[in-house]
């Protein structure tokens, strides 16, 4: 899918995830019609989700980490894709340096950090090691809530 200025626009927008379609449409100068179209085809392709998220900090009893994971094997984007389904699990990304995935991980008084490494990453294999981050304080750090 081609991602021309219009769309680049029109996810800008999107950054207030309550602004109304006619409003985007009268400050591009374009037909409701027109970005309602471009949203879905957007959504449709992959390229955009609209998701509402919150700041773990806010929320009593909430916190989140990063964790590293280096894996005995090359099988990066199968164990990443593993990860990313396990509970708690925001994001799981393949990326360079001394890790092999990078895993962003939301808790609460119910799940917490020793749960996922004894529950959740004890089902993933070839695991070697973990390196776990937690985040005390954040900045633009908003997550879908999966608890």
């Amino acid at each position: 899918m081609k991602i021309d200025a219009t769309n680049l626009a029109i996810i800008r927008h999107l950054q207030n995830g309550r602004e109304s379609f006619r409003k985007i449409a009268h400050s591009l100068g374009i037909s409701e019609n027109t970005v309602r179209g471009r949203v879905n085809n957007m959504i449709s392709k992959g390229v955009l989700d609209i998701k509402g998220l919150v700041n773990p900090e806010k929320i009593p009893g909430h916190r989140t980490a990063i964790i590293g994971v280096k894996l005995s094997s090359m099988n990066l984007i199968s164990r990443a894709e593993e990860f990313s389904k396990l509970k708690g699990v925001v994001s799981a990304c393949v990326v360079t340096g001394r890790f092999d995935i990078i895993v962003t991980v939301l808790f609460n008084e119910e799940f917490r950090l020793l749960d996922f490494i004894s529950e959740e990453v004890s089902k993933i294999k070839e695991v070697q090691s973990v390196e776990t981050f937690v985040v005390y304080k954040g900045y633009n750090l908003t997550v879908p809530y999966l608890l």
